[in-house]
């Protein structure tokens, strides 16, 4: 997990693609590359701009997953959470958790 972390930081964490690789890296434990793959082909976008800040905006903007600075009507927390895990077709617990006790499916 800190290998993970260490990449996904370097990768510009929330400001580009990095978190998202972690949680494939993470939930499904797939290596670096093949979770750097599975992003961009999710995102419709090359692999070499998953760390290209000015792309990454637009495109969580776009997909409304969550930036460092959210702006008006824009998705931040649980929000965004949730958006990621239904783009990446993943689980998150803290969106478990969160459904779970609003009793949404």
């Amino acid at each position: 997990m800190v290998i993970s972390h260490s990449i996904a930081s370097g990768m510009g964490g929330i400001r580009t693609a990095g978190d998202l690789v972690a949680r494939m890296q993470m939930t499904r434990n797939m290596r670096i590359d093949e979770a750097k793959k599975f992003v961009a082909k999710k995102l419709g976008i090359d692999v070499s701009e998953l760390t290209d800040p000015l792309i990454m905006g637009e495109i969580r903007e776009e997909y409304n997953l969550g930036r460092i600075q959210p702006g008006a009507g824009e998705a931040n927390g649980i929000e965004a959470k949730i958006n990621i895990a239904e783009l990446l077709g993943i689980e998150i617990n803290s969106v478990k958790k969160f459904k779970e006790k609003a009793n949404i499916k």
